[in-house]
């Protein structure tokens, strides 16, 4: 994920620790302006994608932790730039804030369609990941479900779950290895940051 910086990172941090220290997250949506606050359907359909993105195995599914409710604070926060206004494209237009930014909540509902939930798990996990390809293609259309996912995978990895049970967590290796063998059921280590560029 690019864009990562210092101010970023704390922001995430901020809003990790706000919602693992509330009673749920709903109970930190309450707090949110109510031109925020996402409706019962747009927080089913945030949760459904969110477990699409990253899906339920032997370790819950960003869904199955609420992650939706995370994104939903972080865009209110405009973490991740999603207040500022998007690239002009006549697309976005009906989705535009008064303040100009990205309603990226009300731009998903309308690019999945209204029966996106009503159809099986494979036909919606088959849309979510046309989506996926178109924006990291960088087609300028689909181009705010790059900062949705990226709020998901940031909910998710800052998470105890995603952190130290999805991730490998050893904060203090115990000695150098040149050679370790890499295998497809290898986990990354959630204390490796070495590939975080933090300004």
């Amino acid at each position: 994920m690019t864009g990562w910086n210092r101010r970023s990172f704390l922001g995430a941090a901020s809003l990790v620790a706000l919602l693992s220290a509330a009673p749920g997250g709903a109970e930190v949506l309450h707090g949110l302006d109510p031109a925020e606050a996402p409706s019962p359907h747009q927080r089913t359909l945030m949760r459904t994608a969110a477990e699409h993105v990253i899906p339920t195995t032997e370790t819950p599914g960003a869904g199955a932790l609420g992650v939706d409710d995370f994104v939903f604070v972080a865009l209110a926060q405009g973490l991740e730039g999603t207040r500022l206004p998007p690239a002009a494209d006549a697309t976005f237009t009906p989705f535009l804030r008064s303040d100009g930014s990205l309603d990226h909540i009300a731009w998903l509902e309308a690019r999945l369609g209204p029966k996106w939930l009503t159809l099986p798990p494979a036909s919606r996990h088959a849309q979510l990941a046309a989506l996926d390809a178109a924006a990291f293609s960088n087609d300028p259309a689909a181009a705010p479900w790059r900062k949705l996912k990226g709020l998901i995978l940031t909910g998710y990895y800052t998470s105890e779950t995603g952190g130290s049970r999805e991730l490998k967590y050893e904060l203090v290796p115990g000695r150098f290895d040149p050679k370790v063998p890499v295998t497809p059921e290898t986990r990354a280590y959630s204390s490796d940051w070495t590939a975080v560029d933090f300004g």
